[in-house]
C-alpha cells in the first residue's frame, strides 16, 4: 500500500494499525517512494524473551529476577574480585 507523506502524518494511527496487521506502507514524497513502514511480529525474539522461555529468570514488567543466583564455574573467579580487577 502506498501513502503520501500528508495523508500518513492525518492519519499515522490508522497506517501503524494496518502495518502492525503485517501490511507493508510505502510512504511516497512527491510520487517518490521515501521510507517504508513494516510491523513487528509480537513473537519477535528478543534476549530477554528467550531467558523468560527457558525459566532463567522472571520478568513481569519491571526488574527481572533471577530463578538461581549467577555463580561462577567451579575453580571459577569471585565475580565481585572480577569487576574490582577489570575497574583497575
Amino acid at each position: 500500500m502506498d501513502v503520501a507523506v500528508r495523508e500518513l502524518k492525518a492519519q499515522l494511527s490508522k497506517y501503524l494499525a494496518r502495518a502492525r496487521a503485517g501490511e507493508v506502507v510505502e510512504v511516497r514524497s512527491h510520487n517518490k517512494p521515501i521510507a517504508r513502514i513494516t510491523g513487528i511480529p509480537p513473537e519477535a525474539d528478543t534476549p530477554l524473551q528467550r531467558l523468560v522461555a527457558s525459566q532463567a529468570l522472571t520478568w513481569s514488567g519491571r526488574k527481572p529476577v533471577f530463578a538461581a543466583p549467577l555463580k561462577p564455574g567451579a575453580g571459577g573467579t569471585n565475580i565481585a574480585r572480577m569487576v574490582i580487577e577489570d575497574r583497575g
